[in-house]
């Protein structure tokens, strides 16, 4: 390879297993790896249906009659929909009817330019009886797709999944909708419906259970499948295609990616196993004008909301864009709102790659906590012998709550820590040890199982603080105790270190000014502790000092803490 010369934007170099690489990035083309969109069946129909074999689905129907005019809609949308029904009556997916139900068309384009014939049953959906069933968590999914470590990947996305399956007769008339005075109703399952996503899903993983599928992730008709070979990859996708396309559903071969070693899923971008924002949704998202409106604004927040995880603080910066989108304010584009929009997406540009999720006995998990004026933020490391830094597995932050913006600083403080041991718990589970930075002496007290005398927070929100903390933070065996008891009880003036290779000093108290010697910038950080005894008539007073101060992006905030008497 190259460096310091400017090479051709198609040079290419073949490696000597038949990879080829396109300069400056991974493996782009693999010769010698058949790919799963070249199996027979696929369909290379834009429009492709399915149809799912067996018997028409009973679905829950409205406990009351729904009727809702059309509205108009985008003159953009006219044709395309106007053509979209007529291709979806010949297919048998919608059938002219007459009903005592209507409810208006709602088209939404998609992000590559079609349109998508959605209905808005929002009126349906609130006389719709509930299932007890549910879609998995996306987060969850990937968490676990974090945890396999894979080498390779390859999706599968089912064309049409709803429109797939049958409705029993009596099921379809609640979904009847008009359009240019002639009113049809669906005869498969209809997007918009609240219900749809649920069983779709339930039926999909019905078929694959059923086949015998391998191990794969499945949300709605998205699935993926992982392995450390290619080969091994290919096979797992074949046989999910094979089941797939044997119960009935249809499948577009552009809907059918891999083996590859970098892959898009749900939205986010894979490669060995950690999660990445997309390069074409960074550059949407850095090519985007300020708003203009709240409209506006919301679709922004919108867009940048789902990639929070990678950006620290994300709650502390955006505060500005949330404001103005509030019903009661009147929308207003000031510099702060201008310096956070900026600032957020230069945060996009440069977000950290998240670490896979990795366990056994040498993985140590850090959570790190804040509390800053206006919310919280935590984050998750890990780190393994022989890395010099950890590997960022998220970052959370939240602005305070009803009566916690009341808190004294040292609860803000715990419920930061209390907040992060949970969030770190759903991504690496409650088996797994914690070690809690920054380390806060006063956070010792909830390992002595007492809360102190004068404080805000409620006595049952401190015992659910002191229960979940005093359980998670560990370090080191399991016979050893809790990081907040061994930082309270640690000698003075000595060096503080999880194990011999890193020590990682505590800064302990020390002598400060009477706090009417403060400066003003200082005393908000003034805390008084109790009354200490009686001198001239005038009550002496213990207080502490908080300075807050950044060691650098990743470490987050630490806080000092100072004795004083007045």
């Amino acid at each position: 390879m190259y460096f310091g010369h400017r090479l051709p934007s198609k040079w290419v170099f073949q490696g000597p297993k038949g990879l080829r690489w396109a300069f400056g990035i991974a493996a782009v083309v693999t010769e010698g790896i058949q790919q799963l969109n070249t199996l027979p069946g696929l369909s290379e129909n834009p429009s492709a249906v399915g149809l799912l074999k067996g018997e028409e689905q009973q679905v829950p129907i409205a406990t009351s009659t729904v009727h809702r005019r059309q509205y108009r809609t985008t003159r953009d949308a006219v044709i395309p929909i106007h053509k979209m029904i007529r291709e979806l009556e010949s297919q048998g997916v919608v059938s002219k009817t007459h009903s005592p139900f209507n409810s208006p068309i709602w088209p939404v384009r998609k992000s590559e330019g079609e349109w998508r014939l959605t209905v808005d049953y929002r009126a349906l959906n609130e006389v719709t009886p509930p299932l007890s069933a549910a879609v998995p968590d996306i987060l969850e999914l990937q968490y676990e797709l974090e945890s396999k470590a894979a080498k390779w990947y390859a999706t599968i996305d089912i064309a049409n999944a709803f429109f797939s399956i049958p409705l029993a007769a009596e099921c379809r008339p609640q979904f009847a909708f008009t359009w240019r005075g002639v009113q049809y109703t669906w005869n498969r399952l209809p997007q918009g419906w609240k219900h749809s996503p649920t069983i779709c899903h339930g039926l999909i993983q019905t078929a694959l259970e059923k086949g015998e599928a391998p191990e794969h992730l499945q949300y709605i008709d998205d699935i993926i499948v992982w392995g450390n070979t290619a080969a091994e990859v290919f096979e797992k996708g074949k046989k999910i295609i094979q089941i797939l396309l044997g119960a009935g559903f249809a499948i577009k071969k552009s809907k059918v990616k891999g083996p590859a070693r970098e892959i898009q899923f749900l939205g986010v971008k894979w490669q060995d196993g950690r999660r990445q924002i997309p390069t074409d949704v960074i550059n949407k998202i850095t090519a985007m004008s300020p708003p203009t409106n709240k409209k506006e604004t919301q679709a922004f927040l919108g867009a940048i909301g789902f990639w929070r995880m990678h950006i620290p603080e994300y709650s502390q910066i955006m505060s500005p864009l949330y404001l103005v989108t509030r019903k009661k304010n009147n929308f207003h584009w000031g510099p702060e709102q201008q310096q956070a929009f900026a600032q957020i997406k230069q945060e996009i540009a440069h977000a950290v790659v998240l670490g896979l999720v990795r366990t056994g006995p040498d993985v140590k998990n850090r959570v790190y906590s804040a509390a800053a004026n206006h919310g919280l933020s935590w984050s998750l490391w890990q780190k393994v012998p022989g890395e010099t830094r950890g590997r960022p597995l998220g970052f959370w932050s939240r602005s305070y709550r009803g009566s916690e913006a009341n808190y004294t600083p040292t609860e803000k403080e715990i419920l930061a820590a209390y907040e992060g041991v949970q969030a770190a718990s759903e991504v690496i589970g409650t088996e797994a040890q914690l070690l809690l930075a920054p380390r806060l002496p006063v956070l010792g007290w909830m390992f002595k199982g007492k809360v102190p005398s004068t404080h805000h927070a409620t006595d049952t929100t401190w015992s659910k603080w002191i229960a979940l903390i005093t359980q998670r933070a560990r370090i080191g065996k399991l016979n050893r105790p809790g990081i907040l008891e061994v930082i309270t009880t640690w000698p003075e003036g000595e060096n503080f270190g999880v194990t011999d290779e890193e020590p990682d000093p505590v800064t302990r108290a020390e002598e400060a000014p009477p706090y009417n010697q403060l400066p003003p910038e200082e005393t908000r950080y003034a805390l008084f502790r109790r009354f200490l005894s009686h001198c001239r008539d005038e009550p002496e007073v213990e207080s502490s000092r908080m300075e807050p101060h950044t060691t650098g992006r990743s470490s987050y905030r630490r806080r000092r803490w100072i004795k004083s008497t007045c």
